[in-house]
């Protein structure tokens, strides 16, 4: 006999995914990389403060943490951090050099031994850090990138490729440390050296531009003394995104270029595979990786419209064979091995898993974090790719969740409470993965509305150009057209719709609060509020200059640091679209949640928001993480915030879920 369907309201069915099974399935594998033949790569664990640890998966299968806790493999390059760790053999043993998060410092480890450190810490500033490390064995070094601050300011910084000695000698000496190039760029990659070890190839950037406006790809021939001579550009500019850069085994040049509109592969300046689809991506990290050279000439690429695939270009015909299997999801993580690569897919139906390809043989496997369905798949759910039209005629990519549960239904010709996920970024996208914090709402009765708003990637630069000084108007527009055509349609319900958000999210969310009348509440998730303070020294460097572009060149002055004096100009719309600038505008209920280590948007935001929001009654709440950055990594901060974001829902939009802790609402 089938389980009885039962009839309930919206928002009262009850679910197995609770917000603790959410929290401990947060995160994914990244980073992968060959030490030898086995496959290496780093992987969160939530219930363990939220650090990364490196896992090696030996030739028999077996899979280990190769650090116990308290070791965090990440780097803070950028903030955002990157590509921390690499490993080979060295006499038949693994060799690993990686970056602990808590002091920044690289350290050396071999197995059976202690870490040990490679590189000194400084007092000034954020100190010294390190990302791409790549160990030169022929010249006893590490090869990386060093971000060094040089004063007490987020600004105060520069990046160099830099020589690291391998036997310890610079751990307490910075003098030790042995710099490869200038600081002439205020952005670099790390270097990738040609086969035949005479040539170095990285990207470079410079503010006002983030990587995926413009970037120099740059080329130095290598000295026997290891030194690098002049580099050159031989590609990328202002107006041309190269997003990586390496070198086939015969020695020509590959990089990923998106000069034609649209991320494509290059070799040696000619295109491999001109198509509308992106092989590449936004450079957030450095060391993320779309593409991988094989050694027999073939080519490993994550690539797609919208989703990815992992495939196998051949670059003579320009074929490419994708791997078979259910992943919808390619991370841009390769490693090659002879004729094996290794990424990270994922799919609507399992999270985000450590792949294998044979490219002989055409056959992809999971080999590591292999997908547990920790409960029925039955109450995963079920995405709608879907195609809205904007409100000039754009148009606007999204994934729609709808309620899903296999034993409950809602009363008939009821339309469902819908929340409108605003991702991050905001040069960026929601993949179509299964994300267990989607699913505490979906199959509880809520709906989710993941919009690729314009300004998103992965449609080419032409959608990616449409939120181009526009950010806190087009982002907001296409969130609220999705939102009124599932009202429209009959999907969603006019009067409990709510959007959320985190970081850029956030500001979208915030934004969409103060601008529209779409939405009965909101979720605020670590995010920029105040457009002037956030431009003129509250954030890191990385983003320090972003805003130029998502918003628009503040006028020139003539006194002072140009940058910051006009800053202080700024143009009315910097006003016009800042959510702290319209509090008053707010009238529906909000969480506001924040990390107080958080210092790309930091809680000062948030403070000055609610000092504003003072004395108006309006229901809301506001809850701050004590060790808690930008994005939550600790199981139980996230237990929390789901918790919290459905007590809200439930309040506002009237709905009964059981067994949920009440948030409290300050009025």
């Amino acid at each position: 006999m089938g389980e009885t369907v039962r009839t309930l309201a919206y928002g009262s069915w009850p679910s197995p995914i609770d917000a603790a099974l959410a929290a401990t399935h947060d995160g994914h594998p990244e980073y992968v990389g060959f030490v030898g033949d086995e496959a290496w790569w780093t992987e969160p664990r939530p219930t363990e403060g939220g650090r990364r640890t490196l896992v090696r998966r030996r030739a028999d299968g077996t899979e280990e943490s190769v650090l116990p806790a308290p070791w965090n493999v990440r780097s803070r390059v950028v903030e955002y951090g990157g590509q921390p760790w690499t490993g080979l053999l060295v006499d038949g043993r693994p060799l690993v050099v990686f970056v602990d998060f808590a002091d920044q410092r690289l350290y050396r480890y071999e197995a059976g031994g202690e870490p040990c450190a490679l590189t000194p810490v400084s007092a000034v500033g954020g100190g010294l850090r390190w990302v791409e490390p790549q160990v030169r064995v022929e010249r006893g070094e590490v090869w990386c990138v060093l971000e060094e601050f040089t004063g007490e300011g987020p600004s105060d910084v520069r990046r160099v490729l830099a020589a690291v000695p391998l036997d310890g000698s610079a751990a307490e000496d910075r003098d030790a440390v042995r710099e490869l190039t200038d600081d002439r760029h205020r952005f670099v990659t790390g270097p990738r050296v040609s086969p035949d070890g005479r040539r170095a190839a990285w990207l470079a950037w410079d503010h006002p531009r983030m990587p995926w406006d413009g970037t120099e790809l740059l080329v130095a021939d290598v000295g026997a003394d290891g030194t690098l001579g002049g580099p050159r550009t031989v590609a990328g500019g202002p107006r041309e995104s190269i997003a990586q850069v390496d070198w086939a085994p015969d020695g020509r040049l590959l990089y990923v270029s998106d000069r034609s509109g649209w991320w494509n592969l290059y070799r040696d300046g000619a295109a491999l595979c001109p198509r509308e689809e992106e092989f590449g991506g936004p450079l957030w990290k450095p060391g993320l990786r779309w593409f991988a050279p094989l050694s027999d000439g073939l080519v490993a690429v994550v690539h797609g419209r919208g989703s990815t695939a992992l495939g196998v270009l051949d670059p003579e015909s320009g074929e490419i064979v994708d791997a078979a299997g259910p992943w919808t999801e390619f991370e841009p993580t390769l490693a090659a091995y002879g004729e094996r690569v290794v990424g990270v897919g994922a799919s609507p139906r399992s999270a985000h898993e450590v792949v294998e390809l044979d490219t002989c043989t055409g056959r992809a496997r999971v080999i590591g974090a292999e997908h547990d369905d920790a409960v029925d798949p039955a109450y995963y759910p079920e995405p709608q790719i879907r195609t809205f039209t904007g409100p000039a005629g754009d148009e606007i990519h999204a994934h729609i969740y709808p309620p899903h549960n296999p034993g409950c239904v809602a009363p008939a010709d009821t339309p469902a409470p819908f929340v409108v996920w605003a991702h991050g970024g905001p040069t960026s996208r929601a993949p179509l993965v299964l994300d267990l914090a989607i699913a505490y709402f979906t199959s509880r009765g809520i709906g989710v509305a993941e919009v690729n708003y314009g300004g998103s990637t992965g449609y080419g630069r032409q959608y990616r150009d449409r939120l181009r000084e526009q950010w806190g108007v087009v982002d907001v527009e296409d969130c609220a057209a999705v939102a009124l055509a599932l009202t429209d349609e009959g999907t969603a319900d006019r009067a409990r719709l709510a959007i959320r958000g985190g970081s850029a999210g956030g500001w979208t969310t915030a934004a969409s609060l103060t601008a529209t009348d779409v939405y009965a509440c909101g979720t605020i998730l670590y995010p920029i509020l105040d457009l002037a303070g956030w431009g003129t020294g509250e954030t890191h460097d990385f983003e320090s200059r972003y805003l130029e572009t998502l918003v628009g060149p503040p006028p020139p002055s003539g006194r002072g640091d140009p940058h910051l004096a006009s800053l202080a100009e700024v143009p009315a719309r910097y006003a016009q679209r800042s959510p702290a600038a319209h509090a008053d505008r707010l009238t529906v209920p909000f969480l506001l949640l924040q990390g107080l280590d958080d210092v790309i948007c930091p809680p000062t935001q948030c403070e000055r928001f609610l000092a504003r929001m003072a004395g108006r009654r309006v229901p809301h709440a506001y809850i701050a993480f004590e060790g808690e950055g930008h994005g939550f990594r600790r199981a139980e901060t996230m237990i929390r915030v789901l918790e919290s974001e459905l007590s809200l829902y439930a309040q506002v939009f009237g709905l009964n879920p059981p067994g949920v802790p009440k948030l409290e609402l300050a009025r």
